[in-house]
């Protein structure tokens, strides 16, 4: 079983973020660029929120915003949902999908040092999947490790 760690050590170092002054239009910029669904929201070294393509697209048209001008705070997720690098890789599909969310920031002693995303999970998920497969195939067969 996969654990978070586990699947941070298989992805690019690199935690984008943006500070809650950052305007919609920048940060959905930076998504662009970074090709990313969300970025995170920091205060300094203190995570405050999420801001996310889904916020952008429910919020903005929605509420009359302007991305030029509004600040990703006014619009961020604030009840950002973290988990930490021990965390299994089922533990996180099961908040995923009760908390109907697509990522998951990585905390570690207060710190923010990653971010899983539910195409992490589903990659993880399969690949625990297929090696447990192959592991009962080499069991039935008597072709086990060892033999």
């Amino acid at each position: 079983m996969s654990t978070v760690r586990q699947i941070l050590q298989n992805k690019p170092p690199e935690v984008w973020s943006v500070s809650p002054e950052t305007t919609v239009l920048e940060a959905l910029k930076l998504m662009a660029e970074k090709d990313i669904g969300a970025v995170l929201v920091m205060e300094g070294e203190r995570l405050v929120g999420i801001f996310s393509e889904r916020d952008y697209a429910r919020k903005v048209p929605l509420l009359g915003h302007s991305a030029e001008s509004t600040p990703v705070k006014a619009l961020m997720t604030s009840e950002v949902y973290c988990v930490g690098p021990h965390q299994s890789v089922q533990e996180c599909m099961a908040l995923m999908t009760a908390k109907r969310i697509r990522h998951l920031p990585v905390v570690e002693q207060g710190q923010v040092i990653g971010i899983v995303t539910i195409g992490d999970v589903v990659k993880a998920v399969i690949s625990d999947q297929a090696l447990l497969l192959e592991e009962m195939e080499h069991y039935i067969s008597g072709t086990g490790y060892g033999r």
